[in-house]
Formats: structure tokens, C-alpha cells, sequence
């Protein structure tokens, strides 16, 4: 017995050491540094996550410019990997990063790569790779017409630079837009204005709930209405937030949301969530389905979403029976100060990821230099409300005639997409971007968390006052480890680098074991020792 113990808590330590030895490893990778040139003679595999809204349309894209990019690089292979949401293509790269796995090329937001880069030398710099003669923006060995550095949206490429460097490339970009039954609010007596206000919105959304006898909603006829619903709360927090020139965040990563401002605003949308004006998608499911059955008047979602808006959207997801006409308005989310507008700039990024090989990661930075040709970005962005990041495509023959053929047709030209597009081309000076740093993401998360909680809480008949929002702000503080977060704008210098990687937890988890076993062979030893002492005594 004492034997098999001694060699389990030796082969455990062999194994912790091991373990930690992977460990290491994986956090050790080198600095990339760019070769001299691309070679050419080698065959290389990459891999390649991207996201789709279960559009057949866009998946068939990304199919195309990999036939497209192979062809002109036949050496270099690329393997597609769809996902649905954002959030599944962190988890699954910050669960890959622990054990070296990661793609070379994933599309993504910059707070994500924040949280990325918390790995050493996990996410390639590409300022180098931006600008090299050769193998940079529209440079010389690149076999394909890329546009130059110069020829990117400066708004947007901005976007994908912190701690000094770039990190990424701005693939796509939306805003958010408000999609409005513009036939109800006349019919209730309102006249849309030139720019919306939150004001006007509320008015609007609160004499929507009026009833008749019956129980039915005097605009529509019908028993379901919900006035105003929001996609995305995070942006929805974000965006009031900063027209009223309130705290969210420093660049430094200090968490200032938790103010009056933000009480105030929440307790605003408490009082129309209690009159049945306003809900969430989180709670009462998709903006586009309300609004098409006429059981909504202002639906604010992405411009990237507009194919869903509207009577005639291409992508109308309800039955026809369910289906009302109504004329639709395109307009910027609800303003504070009209004269000062302010919103926010989104869409996805790409990412290279640092392997151990740099001819491989100059490969994978040829293919995502493909992905801003004007093939790719005029495609792309005909799918959805997306505006391409390169003047060189927005200002091309065809992206233009695209643009003017706006309501030729209800499928490419869908007169609602074209309007939501237009909107970004005409308000890329109004747009912002919130700090990025690691942390950042889960900050985004807690903004929107908190509509939804004092959501939630009011259709349960709780009553948000100081003291439930005093209440949320511990919970998200304690839920997102703001905490932690907040302190990397002090002068400790915390900082939070979030879960252990898989490796370090079994490590924890066989040095425990190990221990374990050890004291037990020890306990058993004194136990043995004591028993040979006792037998020759009692003889």
C-alpha cells in the first residue's frame, strides 16, 4: 500500500511538472517578426472564423473569396469556420489560446482582442505588416488590387488601435438605427421629426398603450403592442450615456458607469416598461418580428440588420398572415441634444493570430488583406445595411451605382437597406467608439445587463429605487468583476487577466492531489511504524 502510494504522489509530480511545463509553454510564445519575403515555395493550411447571421447569402461570400484568394495563392489552403454569434468565437478563442489552438484569422471586435492579448505575443502587431513595401496594403508582392493603408475609412482603422498598436483591420461597419412604423405614428396624430428625440420617442411609445374596452390597442386593433423595443441595451446604455456626456470608461480602463446619470437613466426606462412602452429583445425576442406584424412603432437594431425591416424586407421572418403594411422610416437613434447628434460605430474586425511560424502568419495576413478588396467589401456589404471600411470601394463606379438604384427591387435594392446604409455614409463624423481594454468587454456587457435587469424587475412587480439600483450596481459590479477591472485605471497597476487557461487549472488541480496523497502515504507510514513498534513490544 505505502509503496503504490509513494509512486501515485510521484507520478502526480511528475505530471504537475509537465503540466507546468505546458503551461509555460503556452504563454511563451515569441514576438512575431516579419520575414524577409513570403515563401512561396512551401504550401501553408490556415483557418479562418467568421460569423454569419444564419445568411445563406453571406456564407456563400466567404466561400467565394477563399475559391477567389486559393486561386490567385495556391499554395495557401483556408478552412471556414461559421458561427452564429460573436460571443461563441471569443469563448472558443479564449478557451484555445490556453491550449495553442487558435485560428489565424477570425473575425471579431476589438474588445475582444483586449481580452486576447492578456495571452503574450497571442494576437501579431500589424503595424509592421501594415506598411512593408512588399507585403503591406497594396504592396508591391501582393498579387491582388488591396487598397493602400490610405484608402481605409481613418474613423474605422482607428477603431482597431490600442496599446500602441494595431491589432486588427475594420472588416465591416454599421450603426444602429431606429426603424419606424411611420404610418402609426401619424395615425396616433404625431409628425416624425428631422432628427428623433428621446422625448418624442417616449411620447409616441406611451400613447401607443392606450386600450379600448375590449383590451385591444386602439393603433392596431390587435393585443399585442409593444411601442418601443431595443436590440441591444449595451448600446442603448452606451449611447445615452455619452449624449449626455456622462462617465462609461477611461481609456485607461477606469469603470465610471456606475453614476447619477446612469440611475437616472434607469429609472426612466423602469417608469415605460411599467406602462407596457418599452421592452428588450433579450425579453420579448426579435425587433423586426414586432415591428412587421404591427405590433411595434420604434425598433432600433443594426443598420446591418434593415433586411429583416419592414413590409417588404427580403428577410422577413413571421408568416405573411401575421404581416401588416405600413410605410417605414430610416432614422439615427434618439438624440438628446438633435443639433449634437452622437452614435455609435460597430462591426466586425479581423484579427491575425501570432504562430510559431512567421511565413504562416504572413499568409494568413495576405488572405485578410484579400478580404478588403473591392470584390469582397462591395459584396458583402450589398448583403445587409454594412458600409465597406476602404474609400477605394465606397468610392468605386459599382459600389455607387449600387447605392443610387436604391427601391428597384425589395432583394438587392431593398430601398430600407439602401436608407440604412446612406445613413452611416452620411453620419461617419457623428460616430464614436467606446475605450478598448481588457475588461472592456465585460463593461459592455454590464451596461446592457443593467436595462435588462431593471426590465425584468419591473414586469415583476419590483420597485426600482435607490436602493434596487444601489443593489444592481453591486451585483454587476460583483457578476463582471468590475472590481477588478476598474483598478487598471489606478495607480496600483492591478490588473485582471480573467479566467486561469485550462493547464494552469489542472496544474492547481494535480499539485492538490499530489499533496493529498502525499499526506496519506506519510499518515500511513506513522501508522505502519506504530504497528511494528506495538508487535515487538507485545512479544
Amino acid at each position: 500500500m505505502s509503496r503504490m502510494l509513494k509512486r501515485l504522489g510521484l507520478l502526480l509530480l511528475c505530471t504537475a511538472c509537465l503540466l507546468l511545463s505546458a503551461c509555460h509553454g503556452a504563454q511563451d510564445k515569441s514576438a512575431f517578426e516579419l520575414p524577409e519575403s513570403f515563401d512561396e515555395s512551401r504550401t501553408y493550411e490556415i483557418t479562418f472564423w467568421a460569423k454569419n447571421d444564419t445568411n445563406i447569402t453571406q456564407a456563400d461570400l466567404y466561400r467565394k473569396a477563399i475559391e477567389d484568394f486559393e486561386a490567385i495563392y495556391p499554395n495557401i489552403k483556408v478552412n471556414l469556420r461559421l458561427y452564429t454569434d460573436y460571443g461563441k468565437i471569443y469563448n472558443d478563442v479564449i478557451t484555445n489560446i490556453a491550449t495553442d489552438t487558435t485560428p489565424n484569422v477570425c473575425i471579431t471586435y476589438p474588445d475582444h482582442i483586449a481580452t486576447y492579448l492578456t495571452g503574450d505575443n497571442c494576437v501579431a502587431p500589424l503595424d509592421e505588416l501594415m506598411t512593408d513595401a512588399q507585403y503591406g496594403l497594396g504592396g508591391s508582392e501582393v498579387r491582388f488590387d488591396a487598397p493602400t493603408q490610405a484608402e481605409i475609412i481613418p474613423q474605422f482603422l482607428e477603431e482597431c488601435a490600442f496599446d500602441g498598436h494595431y491589432y486588427a483591420v475594420p472588416y465591416m461597419r454599421s450603426t444602429e438605427a431606429c426603424y419606424v412604423n411611420k404610418t402609426y405614428v401619424e395615425k396616433l396624430g404625431f409628425t416624425l421629426p428631422e432628427v428623433l428625440t428621446w422625448d418624442f420617442i417616449w411620447e409616441v411609445a406611451e400613447a401607443a398603450t392606450a386600450k379600448d374596452e375590449e383590451g385591444n390597442y386602439l393603433v392596431n386593433g390587435q393585443k399585442v403592442m409593444i411601442p418601443f423595443i431595443y436590440k441591444s441595451t449595451d448600446n442603448m446604455m452606451i449611447q445615452m450615456l455619452r449624449q449626455k456626456g456622462a462617465g462609461y470608461s477611461t481609456e485607461a480602463g477606469e469603470i465610471l458607469i456606475f453614476n447619477d446619470t446612469t440611475k437616472e437613466i434607469l429609472g426612466t426606462v423602469a417608469s415605460h416598461v411599467k406602462s407596457g412602452a418599452f421592452s428588450t429583445f433579450k425579453i420579448s425576442s426579435y425587433p423586426a418580428n414586432f415591428l412587421n406584424a404591427g405590433q411595434c412603432i420604434f425598433a432600433i437594431d443594426s443598420t446591418a440588420g434593415a433586411t429583416w425591416m419592414g413590409s417588404d424586407a427580403p428577410l422577413i421572418d413571421i408568416a405573411e398572415d401575421k404581416l401588416v403594411q405600413f410605410e417605414t422610416a430610416v432614422m439615427m437613434i434618439p438624440q438628446f441634444e438633435p443639433q449634437n447628434p452622437q452614435m455609435i460605430s460597430q462591426g466586425p474586425s479581423m484579427c491575425v493570430f501570432n504562430k510559431d511560424d512567421p511565413q504562416e502568419v504572413l499568409a494568413s495576413w495576405l488572405f485578410a488583406q484579400y478580404m478588403l478588396t473591392n470584390d469582397v467589401q462591395i459584396a458583402y456589404a450589398s448583403t445587409e445595411g454594412y458600409v465597406p471600411v476602404t474609400s477605394k470601394a465606397q468610392e468605386s463606379p459599382e459600389y455607387q451605382d449600387y447605392l443610387n438604384r436604391s427601391g428597384e427591387d425589395n432583394d438587392l435594392h431593398y430601398s430600407v437597406k439602401l436608407q440604412a446604409t446612406q445613413l452611416l455614409l452620411d453620419h461617419v463624423d457623428d460616430t464614436f467608439v467606446t475605450p478598448v481594454f481588457n475588461g472592456s468587454a465585460s463593461l459592455r456587457d454590464a451596461a446592457g445587463q443593467m436595462i435588462e435587469e431593471v426590465t425584468k424587475g419591473v414586469r415583476r412587480k419590483k420597485t426600482v429605487d435607490d436602493a434596487f439600483v444601489a443593489d444592481l450596481y453591486e451585483k454587476m459590479t460583483s457578476l463582471y468583476r468590475l472590481d477588478l477591472e476598474g483598478k487598471q485605471g489606478a495607480s496600483d497597476g492591478k490588473e485582471d487577466f480573467g479566467p486561469l487557461p485550462a493547464t494552469a487549472r489542472w496544474l492547481l488541480g494535480a499539485l492538490a492531489l499530489a499533496w493529498v496523497l502525499i499526506i496519506a502515504y506519510a499518515a500511513a507510514e506513522q501508522v505502519r511504524k506504530r504497528k511494528l513498534l506495538k508487535n515487538r513490544q507485545d512479544h
